[in-house]
């Protein structure tokens, strides 16, 4: 039976190709020629010089190289070639140009987004790691040093009292050039985040427009959202009375943190965030990362991949992450 990892095809083709460039570019799997789509084995003609011909038309139709291994079977009296093909470390792999990739048991095309991804994750560079021709006077002088006296508080990294060479030592300059990173964090980055608050799904009492360095974007972000939930107070003995939110103000500035740290920039849409009587909804632009799909964050044990590595780092070295999530869609219900 064809699967995530398994695919039939009865003879050798543009097809069976098309299969293990797909298979390299998801998690590897296992082209079975000689066997049809119904799992009926047809059985292939192999001579001599088949198996050869073979591996030579995937090696010069596909780039980077594939070279599968490739083993010869007879079941029911009839040759069948089974080629056996590992995810491939450096991504994407293309078939004449055109890249694929598999989805359960089929072969799709992958979108540009998703080819620049996998790039991306193979040479391990972040897209905030790209330059930018911003200038680094553009850049909050005051954002920066008050960055640097909250990092060097908490003592995960020692900075100097030299502004760009701290810069340089954070990778938020390099070759004499800002990243995107330094431009997101102090400079005028843009993209929005957008807050309303909701009576119904199409009546809105009242909305906000975030546009700021994402540090103040976070906080400014927060107090809109504290300004339309819910506070009470009540007593546990002591002196002082305890403020009760109606959600957990820790979590919600979590969600806020994985939003503006693991968005793709890359897509000009805007953080939405809607408060409803009952229930917060953070929607992030951007598809899930490193092949992630969202059963993979309910078991919660997979192994994360940074879309923005830079940014991930900014916000640890604060203190204001301590491991790196991701969530492209978050929802608190009362």
């Amino acid at each position: 039976m064809e699967s995530q990892r398994i695919e039939h095809e009865k003879s050798f083709g543009k097809e069976a190709i098309i299969s293990l460039v797909a298979f390299a570019n998801t998690n590897g799997g296992k082209l079975i020629v000689g066997i049809d789509a119904k799992g009926v084995v047809c059985g292939i003609e192999v001579e001599p010089e088949t198996i050869q011909r073979y591996l030579n038309e995937i090696k010069v139709s596909t780039y980077p190289q594939l070279f599968p291994n490739v083993l010869f079977e007879v079941r029911d009296g009839k040759n069948i070639i089974i080629f056996e093909i590992n995810e491939f470390p450096v991504k994407p792999v293309a078939y004449k140009g055109r890249y694929y990739k598999r989805v359960h048991n089929s072969n799709h095309t992958l979108t540009l987004e998703e080819i620049v991804d996998l790039q991306q994750q193979s040479l391990s560079v972040s897209y905030d790691a790209y330059l930018t021709p911003v200038p680094l006077k553009a850049l909050d002088q005051r954002l920066i040093e008050q960055f640097f006296a909250r990092v060097n508080n908490l003592g995960r990294v020692s900075l100097r009292d030299d502004l760009f060479a701290n810069l340089l030592k954070l990778k938020l300059v390099r070759d004499g050039k800002l990243t995107i990173a330094a431009n997101l964090l102090f400079g005028d980055p843009d993209f929005a985040i957008r807050i309303g608050r909701f009576k119904s799904e199409s009546v809105i009492i009242d909305d906000n427009i975030v546009k700021s360095p994402l540090f103040d974007a976070v906080d400014e972000a927060l107090t809109f959202i504290k300004k339309h939930i819910n506070l009470a107070y009540h007593f546990d003995g002591s002196i002082q009375r305890k403020e009760r939110w109606q959600y957990p103000i820790e979590a919600l500035r979590e969600l806020l943190l994985n939003a503006v740290v693991h968005r793709d920039y890359k897509n000009f849409s805007d953080i939405i965030i809607k408060i409803f009587d009952n229930r917060i909804i953070f929607t992030n632009p951007g598809r899930l990362y490193g092949g992630l799909s969202l059963a993979d964050l309910e078991r919660n044990d997979y192994v994360s991949s940074l879309r923005n590595r830079l940014l991930a780092e900014a916000f640890y070295l604060t203190g204001d992450i301590e491991r790196y999530l991701r969530h492209d869609v978050a929802f608190f219900y009362m």
